[in-house]
């Protein structure tokens, strides 16, 4: 009995042995997650993406629309029906560790031949019979090599996999509902300040009609501002119309149909200003696209397991057992029965089927290798050019409101002169019109810049699902 068990164990540890050898037990790859933001050698590790999206963005208007779109947005949601679907798969292949059990009732009626059978004349037999049955069959087949457990460990990389993409889904929503709400905030400025130049392009038309009959100034003058006042009117019909698809854009990412949006204004706004990134080797934990790429390689590298495993022979044990009988009132007495198989297959000849499977794992394994590298590399890439926008932002901002100062004085000035000297035209007060617009236009999509470039930089780290 000793020996028999000592046996048993040197069996086990043999299987297990050889199992080893030909499934391996994953490791992460080796990729470079190291100085992968340009121009930032810090080793502080605190980071903007471990903050709640609510931290970031202090605007009460956008905190709704923001959780409105996590509710109802139709990308996340079927995100979430993908993390279903990766659950059942990840169920089937944890059952496929356990033996199957199925039950069979019958009832079987049978009629033969009697020319078929030739019995000799006389003989006088019942050809018609019936069989009642029940029994219970199961299947099992030996996780020997390691196969069965690779695939479960390959479904569960994808589970994983689907939920990382989830919270990736969810981080770029969150940076497109944000972006989009700045967007809009930035047209609602530059019309107000376009109807606002209206206003006064209008006042100079009549201040030029004024001076013309004055005789200060020629005709010429009041068609350039009439046709000053026009240039800015044309202007009006196309930011409308980029107001409304803003809306649009905005009402589809919240998953309801074309509307208004509610909204502050874009001088409400306050910058998040402490723009810490971490080191580069945090996006591994931090990012979920490439949480969701190593795991695509993860289940990538169990599949090339379970493709190896083909080559080795399978272990399959069947059972089946009941009651059988030809008399329904014999069926409890003397009807019982078994089968018990057990088999090993190993194959021989596939038509290359099993080298071609590990050949297409081993080459998908790979390019799963390159995607993880490359969204590592992609992720590295976004959070530098979110970091030179900001600062480029707010360069230009500070350069901006110098600009737009000297331009403001400078159509005062010509202004003026054009009232009082003859040596000044109103093309001096057009062009310092038309710069200073410009300019105020410009001074908007600095500060959009500087806003959508703190959401880019907080998606760009992982922020936004935590």
């Amino acid at each position: 009995m000793t020996f028999r068990y000592k046996h048993s164990i040197l069996i086990g540890l043999a299987i297990l042995t050889l199992s080893a050898c030909v499934t391996q037990k994953y490791e992460r790859p080796q990729v470079k997650n190291d100085n992968l933001y340009r121009d930032q050698n810090t080793t502080d590790t605190a980071t903007i993406a471990d903050l709640p999206w609510k931290s970031l963005f202090t605007d009460t208007t956008l905190q709704s629309l923001i959780q409105q779109g996590i509710n109802e947005n139709l990308d996340l949601k079927q995100a979430i029906e993908r993390i279903k679907i990766a659950e059942a798969t990840l169920q089937q292949s944890r059952a496929a560790l356990f033996p199957s059990l199925q039950g069979d009732l019958s009832v079987t009626d049978t009629k033969q031949s009697q020319a078929a059978l030739n019995f000799p004349a006389g003989v006088n037999i019942n050809l018609e019979t019936q069989t009642y049955k029940a029994q219970l069959s199961t299947s099992w087949e030996a996780d020997i090599w390691g196969k069965l457990s690779s695939a479960k460990r390959g479904a569960y990389a994808t589970l994983l996999q689907s939920d990382a993409a989830k919270r990736a889904v969810q981080t770029q929503l969150i940076a497109n509902i944000a972006n989009t709400y700045y967007s809009l905030l930035a047209l609602d400025k530059q019309l107000a300040i376009t109807q606002q130049t209206i206003k006064i392009r209008q006042t100079d038309v009549e201040t030029m009609k004024a001076l013309k009959e004055g005789a200060i100034v020629n005709g010429a003058a009041v068609v350039q501002s009439e046709a000053n006042l026009y240039a800015a009117q044309v202007t009006l019909p196309d930011l409308k119309r980029s107001i409304k698809e803003t809306e649009n854009a905005l009402s589809i990412l919240l998953a309801r149909g074309p509307g208004s949006i509610n909204r502050t204004s874009l001088d409400q706004q306050v910058p998040f200003n402490n723009l810490q990134t971490g080191v580069s080797a945090q996006l591994l934990q931090n990012r979920p696209d490439v949480i969701a790429a190593e795991l695509g390689f993860r289940a990538a590298f169990e599949n090339t397991n379970v493709a190896k495993t083909y080559f080795y022979p399978a272990l399959t044990l069947t059972a089946s057992g009941g009651l059988s009988s030809l008399q329904l009132k014999d069926f409890f007495s003397n009807s019982v029965f078994y089968n018990l198989v057990g088999g090993l297959t190993q194959p021989i000849f596939a038509k290359g089927q099993n080298k071609a499977r590990l050949k297409t794992a081993q080459a998908q394994q790979q390019q799963a290798f390159y995607t993880f590298q490359q969204t590592l590399l992609t992720g590295g890439q976004e959070v530098s050019n979110a970091l030179y926008a900001y600062q480029t932002a707010e360069e230009k901002e500070i350069t901006r409101t110098k600009q737009v100062a000297s331009l403001t004085k400078a159509v005062d000035f010509t202004k003026e002169l054009l009232r009082y000297s003859s040596s000044t035209n109103y093309t001096d007060v057009l062009t310092s019109e038309q710069s200073l617009l410009s300019a105020q236009l410009s001074s908007i999509n600095d500060r959009l810049q500087k806003l959508q470039s703190i959401v880019n930089l907080y998606r760009a780290l992982g922020g936004g699902w935590k």
